[in-house]
């Protein structure tokens, strides 16, 4: 992890240095407080739109979650990670598009992927054999057309977008619903390190909270992270998803970030969903054929 950064507030020049490890361990000491979540922290930081997570939080107090998390995450054989940091070094400005966007991620891999043109293949975890077919050729046209894959590594959909994209020898980037050195699904293990060592893995889901609650709570950082993915991306793709499934908290984040939504045309010839007509009417691009995709991203 880097050693000190240059923080820059109120869009002026680099003030002071700051240390990302207090930083990290400060935002993870604001996920501690009850009742904290993405809503309340980012309600907090609008009040104070200059301050960083160490304005809230002793240096003490900081000092102390930031060697926890380290200890977390080094017996998960997390050795090497990055973290970016709003107000600080290459945090993303497309991240303040999300409604409570984030103030702190953690990373591994090539942060400089996520500044390529990216487009995120996302649908169901239970999906059928079409509607990965359907992924991976979406995933490896995109990959032609030099755009980066999104998604994030979930069994069905997404894990058949990450694979296209590098058996065509192009870039991935997956958005985690866990923290750094934690698999799930287990069974993709390997995709995740390969992805974390060659490319790009981004988790937005704090260590020490993850490991204190239980696992229904920690299900709810899964739509979470669709949010940022979507944020991160110039457009999502939604291939197949049910009436209840956790995609569609992308689509509607897409739609509020202004950016481009996109939902096969597979999605409206079934009966049993409501969604694609309603997202339709809301801006969202029927695909009836990659033609209208690739028209649409110009």
């Amino acid at each position: 992890m880097t050693r000190s950064l240059f923080a820059e507030r109120d869009g002026g020049p680099a003030v002071a240095p700051i240390s990302p490890r207090r930083e990290l361990g400060a935002y993870e000491a604001l996920w501690l407080e009850d009742g904290a979540s993405f809503k309340t922290i980012a309600e907090r930081f609008q009040r104070d739109p200059s301050a960083l997570p160490g304005d809230f939080v002793s240096h003490q107090e900081a000092d102390a979650r930031a060697g926890e998390v380290l200890d977390i995450l080094k017996t998960a054989g997390v050795h090497q990670f990055g973290v970016r940091i709003h107000h600080a070094g290459d945090y993303p400005a497309k991240l303040r598009d999300a409604k409570y966007p984030v103030e702190m991620l953690y990373f591994q891999g090539t942060w400089e992927l996520s500044e390529t043109r990216c487009v995120a293949v996302v649908g169901s975890r239970e999906a059928t054999d079409e509607g990965k077919r359907r992924a991976a050729r979406l995933a490896a046209e995109l990959v032609r057309k030099d755009f980066t894959v999104v998604s994030g590594l979930a069994t069905g959909i997404d894990t058949a977008a990450h694979q296209a994209a590098l058996e065509q020898g192009g870039r991935t980037i997956a958005v985690i619903g866990t923290p750094l050195g934690t698999y799930y699904p287990r069974q993709n293990r390997e995709l995740q390190d390969r992805i974390a060592n060659d490319f790009l893995l981004i988790s937005q889901v704090p260590v020490l909270r993850y490991k204190a609650q239980a696992v229904p709570q920690n299900r709810l950082f899964f739509p979470e992270r669709n949010v940022t993915m979507s944020a991160l991306t110039e457009a999502t793709i939604i291939v197949e998803a049910g009436n209840t499934s956790g995609t569609l908290t992308q689509a509607r984040a897409a739609l509020h970030q202004g950016r481009k939504l996109f939902i096969l045309d597979s999605c409206f010839e079934r009966t049993d969903i409501t969604w694609p007509a309603r997202f339709e009417k809301e801006g969202a691009i029927r695909v009836r054929t990659p033609d209208d995709i690739w028209a649409a991203l110009g």
